[in-house]
């Protein structure tokens, strides 16, 4: 009885885990689509709301490249790490203030380690700030056809606000896959060389189910284990989509099972994805307390913004069943690196503000769009907003540009770049940034000149000399009285000869 008594709260907790992890399961929205013909295969719950986590970045991929396109940018343009992006919570690369990363290597670094801080660089660099970036991720996403989603970052930290589905990620999954089928690559790296250090892919699918060939995980406690996985074999090419899952192992099997079914032959037809429909919810359910509650506390603090944590007490997925292998082939390490290329003469991408000019945006019409391209429909959902009528919003903001030169690599080495306001109380190298660092090297001058205006107010000043006065010198101004000295009574000899010739002087008068 005894022992009954000590194993009893391990059994409660033991099954108050199994009756999560159903629940979370029986929740979690899925999709499948084919890739070419749009068909969607199956689907539960595809359009109930939910928040993206991670998966956002493949949102923040498709307007960046769709700026390349347009002329905006290039994939060679160097951006500029700011404080702002400094800051962000892991995932990160850790880069400081002021580095530079061509927007190439950048796109390869998310999609591979999904850091937060370049999702955010990037940002800044396409449109000059977080918050314009993230109403160019919503004016791209109505002329996609989205219809649950709603983006305010580039890398899908939580925010009630910041939602998505099932539904508008295997739609986003596609439209990058069609309109960009020159960058299918970027989403099917294995392992990023960095350094000396060699960078895995969060995808567990890769190189571990035969035919996938991308494209991004996420995770967050409100959110669970979500996946966008794209797979080619047979002739057929399926996109599948998980979100909620409550452990990277049931998400990967969940996945394989799927691509498992419809790859057989399986047949099944729910109709387009815009057909679809909608769901009676608004708002996404917040699996936190599941994902992150009681008995999984160590979780929490990697959870919130980390692409990919392990599950405490899960085991890993074994692939029972499916074409999921138990081990990953080896890849090839695709290299990456900061710094602008070799030779590069153009100009620095970054945050609009401390002396950076933003370029004027061309006004957009109901027929163009912001750099005078006709706007027609896309060639994925067919349309050119949630109504398939023309993009009322405002036209994506400009890129912002700094200089025409560039750094000279050895200066962007010790330069420690830092803009921010003394408010905000950032600390970078231990010290508060907006007291103890200067926002530009134009800046320090100006700030030199301050503290030497202040210096003079409060040191003394020199008393003028007169005229033909050579001896006369500057007062010394003390902080401290000097001590009064002591007379010396002359009543006794100094010294012993003193004595000698008072005493003989007596002797003479005698």
């Amino acid at each position: 009885m005894a022992s009954f008594r000590k194993l009893w709260p391990t059994a409660i907790a033991a099954y108050c885990l199994v009756v999560s992890t159903l629940v979370a399961s029986a929740s979690a929205p899925s999709l499948v689509v084919d890739a070419d013909s749009g068909q969607v295969l199956y689907q539960d719950a595809a359009t109930a709301p939910w928040y993206p986590a991670s998966l956002t970045k493949l949102m923040t991929v498709y307007v960046a490249l769709s700026a390349v396109r347009e002329g905006r940018i290039t994939l060679d343009t160097p951006l500029m790490v700011s404080a702002r992006a400094a800051v962000m919570p892991p995932s990160k690369m850790g880069f400081r203030p002021g580095t530079l990363v061509t927007l190439d290597n950048a796109l390869k670094m998310l999609m591979v380690k999904s850091p937060n801080d370049v999702a955010v660089t990037i940002a800044e660099g396409v449109s000059g700030s977080v918050e314009a970036f993230a109403d160019d991720m919503n004016v791209y996403g109505a002329r996609l056809g989205l219809h649950e989603s709603h983006f305010v970052n580039p890398n899908g930290l939580p925010d009630d606000r910041h939602m998505s589905s099932a539904r508008d990620m295997a739609i986003i999954a596609r439209a990058l896959l069609h309109d960009f089928p020159e960058e299918r690559g970027l989403f099917s790296i294995g392992v990023l060389a960095f350094g000396n250090q060699l960078i895995n892919n969060h995808n567990g699918l890769l190189g571990r189910y035969p035919g996938v060939d991308g494209m991004k995980t996420g995770y967050t406690c409100a959110a669970g284990y979500n996946i966008v996985a794209s797979a080619d074999r047979n002739g057929r090419h399926l996109i599948t989509v998980v979100m909620g899952a409550p452990s990277n192992g049931t998400r990967n099997e969940k996945v394989a099972a799927l691509f498992d079914r419809f790859f057989a032959g399986a047949q099944a037809n729910y109709g387009t994805l815009d057909s679809l429909p909608s769901s009676s919810a608004n708002t996404p359910p917040n699996m936190r307390d599941t994902m992150c509650g009681r008995g999984r506390r160590a979780a929490i603090a990697e959870a919130e913004g980390e692409d990919l944590v392990p599950t405490p007490g899960a085991a890993p997925d074994q692939g029972v069943g499916s074409h999921l292998s138990p081990t990953r082939v080896a890849f090839e390490p695709v290299r990456v690196t900061i710094g602008p290329v070799a030779g590069w003469t153009g100009r620095i991408a970054q945050a609009v503000g401390s002396g950076a000019k933003e370029i004027a945006a061309p006004v957009k019409t109901a027929t163009t769009d912001a750099v005078g391209t006709p706007v027609g429909p896309s060639p994925v959902s067919g349309q050119t907003g949630t109504a398939g009528g023309a993009i009322e919003a405002a036209a994506p903001a400009p890129m912002a540009l700094l200089g025409a030169a560039p750094l000279a690599p050895a200066a962007l080495a010790a330069k420690r770049f830092v803009h921010a306001t003394p408010s905000l109380g950032l600390r970078v190298g231990g010290r508060r940034a907006g007291k103890t660092k200067f926002a530009t090297e134009e800046a320090k001058p100006k700030a030199q000149a301050v503290a030497n205006a202040s210096a003079t107010e409060t040191t003394p000043p020199e008393r003028p000399k007169h005229k033909g006065d050579a001896t006369r010198k500057t007062a010394v101004f003390k902080t401290k009285p000097a001590k009064p000295v002591k007379a010396v009574k002359a009543t006794k000899p100094a010294t012993k000869q003193a004595h000698e010739t008072a005493k003989k002087k007596t002797a003479a008068k005698h």
